[in-house]
């Protein structure tokens, strides 16, 4: 009796290893990089105090911004921001553009909502 158990055992256990390849390939279009959480946290810690309160609100924070934007977009208004202060030309025309302004009024709005929400 130990033997089929074991074959099945092992058959799920190989099947298994097969299907979350797919899955972990999905979520991780959309996941955030733990380095980019801890970031967000300790960056807003920072502003808020360095407290343990500033800890659950600035992680709920950030629960809030990923579950309203993904992690492909979070990611292109970050670097929108950064580059809109570049003096250049190419500061003027991320600054001037509707599209990045669209997208950052969106980040800003949300981060908002995740204010009102957690703090």
């Amino acid at each position: 009796m130990k033997k089929p158990t074991s074959a099945l055992a092992l058959a799920l256990f190989a099947l298994g290893a097969l299907l979350p390849v797919s899955a972990q390939q999905e979520e991780s279009n959309s996941e955030y990089p733990t380095v980019v959480i801890a970031d967000y946290v300790l960056g807003c810690m920072a502003a808020n105090g360095n407290t343990h309160e500033a800890l659950h609100q600035c992680s709920c924070s950030i629960d809030y911004i990923r579950e309203r934007i993904s992690y492909e977009d979070y990611e292109k208004v970050q670097t929108v921001m950064q580059v809109q202060l570049d003096r250049g030309q190419r500061g003027v025309f991320y600054r001037d553009s509707h599209w990045a302004k669209h997208k950052v009024e969106l980040l800003q709005k949300v981060q908002a909502e995740s204010t009102l929400k957690c703090f």
